[in-house]
This record gives structure tokens, sequence and C-alpha cells, in this order.
């Protein structure tokens, strides 16, 4: 498993209807995608309480394969066309569970925590809650960071909100600890 996000900051006041049209007709474009487990259409908006308004999608990669065809093909490229290329952030996957709220429709925010904790005891201290759509643990080995992304029916201190989300092989994504 591998994760990925890009995040594109727009200024204060960009209307985010643009955002949310751009999602409401391009997100069910990946509900089928092949080597994608998860993506999450993830926004943050200032009428919202956020610092900022940005786009963020985050994705949960089965295969290389299919995250290298998804970067190298018509979508993102214009997705790049239109905001110009972002950095791709890239992290290995470490563990992932699913949670009580699995369903599509039952995962509405998204928090992300990236710190400098130990690598096997947060994945032993893993677990799912109620509410909990899924849990994604993972690392950047260029600094050592570990990345928590934890998806929510809802969660009000959560800094996302999920937008849409395309899910063609959740189920196929391994379970538990990856290694």
């Amino acid at each position: 498993m591998q994760a990925m996000q890009y995040e594109i900051t727009l200024p204060a006041d960009y209307d985010m209807g643009i955002i949310r049209e751009r999602v409401a007709t391009k997100g069910p474009l990946l509900d089928d995608f092949p080597g994608l487990g998860l993506k999450a259409y993830l926004v943050r908006e200032r009428a919202d309480g956020s610092p900022v308004n940005q786009y963020s999608p985050f994705y949960l990669w089965r295969t290389v394969a299919g995250m290298n065809t998804f970067l190298w093909g018509d979508g993102f490229r214009g997705l790049c066309e239109s905001f110009g290329r972002p950095v791709v952030q890239q992290w290995t996957g470490l563990a992932f569970l699913r949670g009580p709220a699995t369903t599509p429709t039952r995962a509405g925010k998204v928090t992300r925590r990236i710190t400098p904790e130990e690598i096997p005891d947060a994945v032993a201290e893993l677990k799912v809650e109620d509410g909990v759509h899924s849990v994604a643990l993972a690392v950047d080995t260029r600094g050592w960071e570990l990345v928590r992304f934890t998806l929510y029916e809802d969660n009000p201190a959560a800094e996302y909100t999920v937008r849409h989300l395309s899910t063609p092989e959740l189920d196929q994504l391994p379970v538990g600890r990856h290694w």
C-alpha cells in the first residue's frame, strides 16, 4: 500500500463552489480505477473556519502501477493544467484498519497527523473506534515521519471534509500491519 496526497492551497477569496462542482463531476471517474484502494476528495474552507481554502485529495493505492497510471494519465494532467503541478507527497504504507463505518457514504471528515513517533509503537497502538471509517498509517523515510490518516463518519475537530469517496479496491487493501 502506498499513501499519497497533494495540497492545492487557493486564495482566501476563491469560490470554493468551483472545487465542489469539480469534485461532483470528476469524483465518480475514479470509482472504478484499477489499483486504487481509496481516494478521499478532501477540502478545507475558510467559510467553515479553516485558516485556508484548500483542495487536498488523499489516496491509498493498492498497486504502484495504479498510482503511476494515475500520475501520468489524463485526470492528473487535467488537474495540473487547471492548478499547476502540485508537490505530491508519498508515504510507504505501514498498516491499515477498517472501522465500523466502512460504507463510503459514512466517511465525512478526515484528520491527518504527522509525527516523529516510534513506528513499531504506533502500529501496535493502532485501533479503530465507533464512527471511524478507516485508519491508515504510513511513513516518509526521508525524515522518518509517521503520518496517520483517519477517516471518520463525523468529527467536529477534523481539519478536512470529504466531498466524495472513491473506494474501488478498498476490500483488497491488506488489513493490519504491513511487514
